[in-house]
């Protein structure tokens, strides 16, 4: 099995999570998103992913793309469906909770929206974190609202689910650009409880080969 992401890819570290959770051993393959104006808009990399996006997982003749789509295939193929609960009610709520943040957080805050912004609207890095700021707290206060009334160390339950690997992905690149997380105490709490097991330890995106 093969994983193409880049080290900072929030999408790849959702990725490596679920595989580390599951046990999956894979090879990682790096596509640097900046060098030489970005190797995922190579030739050989456009036939993987025509979006010219990571990560790509490869597995066999399969060839996907769109993390939350892989998680749930490595996690029916080879997790026996432990990346979400077995409740109805959970399994929804743990797939809502994670499109919150795949969905409507962190497309406004990846590379390339950050590029076109400097490009078509002349953003400066100020701006940019301005806005990295502003669209990352309206989508934490809403996950806190969720989630500050449960009892429960991660976002649905006991055990780690899809939705707190997007959540410690999407924190990472929260304190990566100074986005305050004071107000978030219920986030900042599900982190800590994630962080100490080996297998975000180990998706960390400072541990990943290619990271400099």
């Amino acid at each position: 099995m093969k994983l193409y992401g880049y080290w900072r890819s929030t999408a790849a570290y959702r990725v490596r999570i679920a595989l580390n959770l599951l046990g999956i051993q894979y090879q990682s393959i790096s596509v640097h998103l900046v060098k030489g104006g970005g190797e995922q808009h190579l030739p050989s990399y456009e036939e993987l992913n025509p979006s010219h996006l990571v990560p790509t997982l490869v597995d066999g003749d399969l060839v996907l793309s769109q993390s939350l789509a892989i998680i749930e295939y490595l996690d029916e193929c080879y997790g026996n469906n432990s990346l979400l609960p077995s409740n109805p009610a959970q399994k929804a709520q743990a797939r809502a909770l994670a499109q919150d943040i795949a969905c409507d957080v962190h497309p406004l805050n990846n590379l390339r929206v950050m590029q076109h912004l400097g490009k078509s609207a002349q953003f400066d890095d100020e701006d940019k974190a301005q806005w990295m700021a502003h669209w990352m707290t309206e989508g934490f206060s809403a996950l806190e609202q969720r989630l500050k009334h449960s009892m429960d160390p991660f976002c649905v339950g006991k055990v780690p689910s899809i939705a707190d690997i997007c959540l410690i992905a999407q924190l990472y690149n929260a304190r990566r650009f100074n986005v305050s997380l004071d107000n978030f105490e219920k986030l900042v709490e599900i982190e800590k409880n994630c962080l100490v097991l080996t297998a975000f330890k180990l998706a960390h995106p400072s541990v990943q080969p290619d990271a400099s």
